[in-house]
């Protein structure tokens, strides 16, 4: 009876799916009514950083269907990187900001229990953090959350006389415009004092080399983004150097309870998406992609110049921060009577929304620089039409 039944479900099988298809997919961007961008930019953290590669989804969905030990895994994933980046110990983040929280606070507790549970709050003088007054920016706030003070010096002389029993931790900015100490300068005088040196290199890939090259300078404690062209997940990031700080800064963090770090936890998912993500950026064909990058520039570019009055041509950011190149094109707004603000803002404000896009005018002439590493390979084309379409429009 069972062999017949189940050749007779087998029969209608066919029929029984026309009857009953299977549900649509999905779709929570129209759920919710959230406009789905096209970024034709950099990877910027309000545009959601960067797309993950397929390597990341699928180690995501592959790990979600069962618990782990958060010790365990931050110990044999910190062991694999390490292994991969050459260096001692290393540790998931949630994100490079995160990275420096951790990372100045391992150099205030070291593995002091005391320390680890009274920071930011430190009886006595507060730590102090040595940093080039050129190097202040937004995100040295990640220094100060720890109850650190940051001491602004400009020069080697400066930098050497700024030392003293409170000093806690240097911090060098890689995306600085100009340094009064050199990167070697700077990891010398760090050495000289016995204090740990830190490098925040948050967006500096490519190239894949900067991954290895400014621990190979000195640095103690390194950390990059996980959710830029690294392609992991967006609230990722690499912590990695020196494993005593590594180790201290594992304890100033979850799943440890109350300590500083507490509130930045990463999900088991995150940890192994990570862990994915650095692999496949390590064994991609760099050269290869930087091609493909000009040729989506290409493709762009001579649809876009087929509007009289339009030129466009390759640039390269020199780095080290979105090192990559991107499209410059630019007019004169006698002949194209928009502006590249107001070019920038239809695309956004169109469909598909472009964001990302940016330039400048001056003295009546405009340029606009499009991004093309973020792009789907399907959108290349999208962008170079609409890109026609709203400049055609103002010709």
């Amino acid at each position: 009876m069972l062999s017949i039944s189940g050749g007779i479900a087998g029969s209608i099988t066919p029929s029984s799916s026309r009857a009953n298809p299977s549900p649509a997919k999905r779709d929570l961007f129209k759920e919710l009514g959230v406009t789905p961008v096209i970024n034709a930019g950099v990877t910027m953290t309000f545009l959601s950083g960067s797309l993950m590669l397929p390597e990341v989804l699928e180690a995501i969905n592959s790990t979600a269907h069962d618990f782990a030990n958060m010790y365990e895994l931050q110990d044999k994933v910190g062991a694999k990187i390490a292994e991969m980046l050459h260096c001692e110990a290393a540790m998931v983040t949630s994100g490079a900001a995160c990275g420096m929280v951790l990372g100045t606070a391992a150099c205030i507790t070291g593995t002091d229990k005391e320390k680890i549970k009274a920071i930011p709050n430190l009886p006595g003088q507060r730590p102090e953090v040595i940093m080039q007054k050129t190097h202040r920016y937004v995100f040295d706030q990640a220094i100060t959350t720890t109850g650190a003070r940051i001491i602004e010096v400009e020069g080697p002389d400066e930098m050497d006389k700024a030392f003293n029993e409170h000093t806690v931790m240097t911090l060098f900015f890689n995306a600085a415009g100009e340094s009064s100490v050199t990167r070697e300068e700077f990891v010398a005088l760090s050495k000289k004092h016995n204090v740990p040196s830190f490098m925040d290199a948050a967006a500096d890939v490519p190239p894949v080399e900067n991954l290895f090259r400014y621990q190979k300078m000195g640095f103690d404690l390194v950390t990059f983004s996980g959710g830029k062209m690294i392609r992991g997940p967006q609230s990722a990031g690499l912590l990695f150097g020196r494993k005593d700080l590594i180790e201290a800064a594992k304890l100033n963090h979850s799943p440890h309870e109350a300590p500083i770090g507490r509130p930045m936890k990463v999900n088991k998912e995150e940890i192994f998406g990570m862990y994915a993500a650095l692999k496949a950026y390590l064994e991609r064909d760099h050269k290869k992609e930087w091609e493909d990058w000009l040729n989506r520039i290409k493709r762009i570019k001579s649809v876009v110049e087929k509007i009289s009055g339009i030129s466009g041509e390759t640039s390269v950011n020199p780095g080290p921060a979105n090192a990559f190149p991107s499209l410059k094109l630019s007019w004169d707004e006698q002949k194209i009577k928009m502006n590249a603000r107001q070019v920038s803002e239809a695309l956004q404000k169109g469909t598909p929304s472009i964001a990302g896009v940016f330039g400048r005018s001056k003295d009546g002439k405009s340029e606009l620089r499009v991004g093309v590493v973020l792009l789907r390979p399907d959108q290349v084309d999208v962008v170079a039409n609409r890109l026609r379409e709203v400049l055609g429009n103002a010709k």
